[in-house]
């Protein structure tokens, strides 16, 4: 099978919205979960752009379990950081357009205004550091066809999240005690796959200039917030999520605990921004329900 679309990690949360969107407009597209492809073997990533001869790549192939690469980083860098360079090597040999997932943990999380998109980065933890190496590896490698998109706090119909999280246990437990000291962005996967293809249309229409985009939804919140918000689209008491703070949850990598991700670099595609999350979650919500 051909197609202009070669998808990586078409089996998670992300993959199967970029997959079920390319779809609904006709596109041809050839999606791979982990087990048909290894994209840190350097020779299985050439045979595979070689057979299915895509114009346009989106690697949505990662490691994200953020605590696990803390004490497993080379395990978490050969799939962050390796994979994205085997296929930008590929990439390169084949003229194809390489759109490279990546993280607002490559930031340093202590801002107080959004992260433009050519801020400096300063990751605290490994699984940061693995994902900007995969980065760089594109941005070298590609520097006229290489896309980078950083996305954060996704949800989706398609794979475990917070959102589905919380509906659970909306429902067993009487009161839910949520971080509101980590300020971000809750991005809906559907908004966010939609994006990569517009983005890659662009990249092909030579409309879209390569290099890094945000894309996260428009606004902010905290994980707080974003309960509350949560539990009003359950109609259910937002009064039983109370505030606490990151003390209360420790864990091996540390959270970034400032998130906001500015979206100026889309003008210059033409491609409008990510719409606002409290909206987003609003139009996401049936099928979150109806698949938790």
């Amino acid at each position: 099978m051909s197609g202009s679309w070669l998808i990586t990690g078409a089996g998670g949360m992300l993959g199967q919205d970029v997959m079920a969107r390319l779809a609904g407009d006709g596109e041809r597209a050839v999606g791979l979960d982990r087990k048909a492809l290894d994209i840190t073997d350097a020779a299985a990533v050439r045979a595979s752009l070689a057979e299915h001869r895509p114009a346009v790549v989106v690697n949505c192939a990662a490691w994200t379990a953020v605590d696990d690469a803390e004490s497993r980083e080379d395990e978490a860098l050969a799939i962050n950081g390796d994979g994205p360079r085997r296929l930008a090597e590929a990439c390169a040999e084949q003229g194809v357009v390489l759109l490279q997932v990546s993280t607002d943990y490559v930031f340093a999380g202590d801002g107080e205004k959004p992260y433009a998109e050519d801020a400096p980065t300063g990751p605290r933890s490994a699984y940061g550091r693995t994902k900007l190496a995969g980065e760089q590896a594109v941005l070298e490698l590609l520097p006229e066809t290489g896309y980078v998109v950083r996305t954060a706090w996704l949800y989706g119909a398609g794979g475990p999240n917070f959102v589905k999280t919380m509906i659970k246990l909306e429902g067993i437990k009487d009161t839910l005690d949520v971080v509101d000291d980590q300020r971000g962005q809750p991005t809906w996967t559907a908004d966010l796959a939609d994006r990569l293809v517009l983005l890659g249309r662009g990249a092909l229409a030579g409309t879209a200039p390569a290099g890094v985009y945000h894309g996260t939804s428009g606004g902010e919140t905290t994980w707080f917030g974003f309960t509350r918000a949560i539990f009003e689209a359950l109609g259910a008491d937002p009064e039983r999520v109370r505030p606490t703070t990151s003390a209360a949850f420790v864990r091996p990598a540390p959270r970034p605990a400032y998130s906001v991700l500015g979206h100026d670099r889309w003008s210059a595609a033409g491609i409008e921004p990510i719409q606002g999350w409290s909206e987003a979650l609003r139009k996401a919500f049936p099928n979150l329900v109806a698949t938790d």
